[in-house]
């Protein structure tokens, strides 16, 4: 946002970023690096803003180890991932497979672009929009039966955009056991 105004503050042993913008509320945030920002109102004096954040530094303490601990796990399982274009090439061979049954619900009738990113919150999404369909690279590290389902999920996805009994009858139709197979993302 072009007119928020920022400025670097420790309050409570706490060292944050505040920034000012248009909200409602005071907002604090533990970053996944473990840097603390918050957000006020202008008019909010920086005193309460200081206030906020000291009264929640047991908190602020307690996501920042959470952060260092999933920052260390992800580093050790980073060896495990497979480089991006190696997890393309696999991703993409898995969706030819999969394509003839999809091909008829593919925008346009055409195979979709396929894309890997780092995801950390989904293992796959579909763009109609675009025709493209995106996986985490860390479902190459998946059993073959849970990437499959992340396939079919996705695919199906460009016939019914939305989470409806349709859908998952779609996934069911290709995959009878996808409930089992979910279960093996968790």
């Amino acid at each position: 946002m072009a007119d928020a105004k920022t400025e670097r503050r420790c309050a409570g042993g706490v060292a944050y970023t505040l920034t000012r913008r248009r909200v409602r509320n005071l907002n604090l945030r533990v970053r996944a690096d473990g840097t603390v920002s918050a957000s006020a109102p202008p008019r909010v004096p920086a005193s309460a803003v200081d206030a906020f954040v000291a009264g929640r530094a047991a908190w602020v303490r307690q996501a920042q180890a959470r952060a260092a601990e999933h920052a260390r796990r992800d580093a050790a399982a980073q060896p495990l991932l497979p480089d991006k274009t190696r997890a393309l090439a696999h991703m993409t061979a898995l969706c030819r497979a999969y394509y003839p049954q999809f091909a008829a619900s593919c925008p346009g009738g055409a195979f979709p672009r396929i894309a890997v990113r780092d995801m950390r919150t989904r293992w796959g999404s579909c763009s109609l929009r675009t025709g493209t369909l995106a996986f985490s690279r860390r479902l190459c590290t998946l059993p073959p039966a849970a990437q499959e389902y992340v396939v079919v999920h996705e695919f199906c996805h460009f016939a019914h955009p939305d989470h409806s009994p349709a859908f998952w009858a779609a996934v069911a139709a290709v995959l009878p056991d996808y409930k089992a197979r979910r279960k093996l993302l968790r």
